[in-house]
């Protein structure tokens, strides 16, 4: 089983042979050569089958020593490395050795790992989810001019022309796999900026997010008026309403433009705040001006009509409003958005 040394090297020498593989894969780099011919080149050598995949394309390639593609199920893999670029594993190569393991293996799936990613950055764009932080905000800023921000979404692997859609996020799931369940097609690039996730993506699947995420999300309109729209829209979120696009605020949005101490004086978000310490009161009331119903309100919440009927009862009279009319139930649901509005 010393045939890949000896092929290598035509000696004993461990560390001579791994000199040579080096040696061998910066020549393939010189080259510019793609994933197919670094997998040809790798199953040559090694005499026996070199698997690429890379996990954004989904693109698999197995390689036999003849230089041909297999079409044959994969053998259990020998040994088997993650092909990692800008700290994100984003694609794996493996040897499927019939036999032992050779003591090169390591140094050739290393060296192949390194290559792979060198070539999904040049050829893909990148196929990374996480971006530079710089970057990103460069995209969306609003400070910035247009000539700056096209290249900068260019760095980033979105093509000229490219609706871009972003996505103002908080949860304790990583970026990279929000954006990837979000927008599995890619393109899809995400950055942590100061306390916010931000998504950048050519297209959003609300429903694709994952539970405990909070998420407001713009149009797709130009970077920095869609980030813009994304963290307005993010600031309406609450636990039973998590995802919220800002196009669906209408004209709801425009309480997040009321200046802070103007909220805070008036009468009925006061009254709100002076409830902050029921959570209950608070859930029972949203449910109720979410849904218009006791008995609907009831269903929601799990309890039994005649409490929230109860409850209800008691918040009219803590807000001084007449909850069974439809200004009242307007004017409670416009303090209790307003009132959560002062918390970001």
């Amino acid at each position: 089983m010393e045939a890949l040394a000896v092929r290598l090297s035509g000696l004993d020498s461990y560390v001579d042979g791994a000199i040579r593989i080096v040696a061998f894969y910066d020549t393939l780099m010189r080259r510019r050569v793609d994933l197919p011919a670094l997998a040809r080149a790798s199953a040559g050598l090694a005499e026996c089958v070199a698997g690429i995949r890379i996990h954004g394309t989904g693109r698999t390639i197995r390689i036999s020593p003849e230089g041909t593609e297999v079409s044959a199920p994969p053998a259990p893999a020998s040994t088997t490395v993650p092909v990692t670029l800008d700290e994100e594993e984003i694609g794996t190569v493996w040897l499927e050795r019939s036999g032992p393991a050779n003591p090169l293996d390591e140094v050739l799936l290393d060296r192949l790992a390194l290559a792979s990613a060198a070539v999904a950055e040049r050829y893909g764009p990148a196929r990374t989810t996480m971006a530079d932080p710089a970057l990103v905000e460069l995209a969306i800023s609003s400070d910035g001019d247009e000539a700056a921000r096209a290249r900068a979404l260019r760095l980033l692997g979105f093509a000229a022309g490219l609706p871009v859609r972003v996505v103002a996020v908080r949860s304790r799931l990583p970026l990279d796999r929000i954006g990837a369940l979000v927008c599995p097609g890619r393109p899809v690039k995400a950055a942590p900026l100061a306390d916010v996730g931000v998504i950048l993506a050519a297209t959003v699947d609300p429903a694709r997010f994952p539970a405990g995420v909070r998420a407001g999300i713009g149009a797709a309109t130009s970077p920095d008026r869609s980030w813009r729209e994304a963290r307005t829209a993010l600031r309406f979120t609450t636990p039973r309403e998590p995802v919220i696009r800002h196009s669906g605020l209408g004209a709801l949005a425009l309480l997040a433009e009321i200046p802070r101490d103007a909220a805070r004086d008036n009468a009925d978000v006061a009254a709100i705040a002076r409830m902050a310490d029921s959570p209950d009161d608070l859930e029972t009331l949203d449910a109720y001006c979410a849904t218009g119903s006791l008995r609907r309100a009831a269903e929601l919440l799990h309890l039994h009509h005649s409490s929230i009927a109860r409850r209800i009862e008691q918040i009219a009279k803590t807000l001084a409003i007449d909850l069974t009319t439809p200004t009242g139930l307007t004017r409670a649901g416009i303090a209790l958005t307003t009132w959560r509005l002062l918390d970001d």
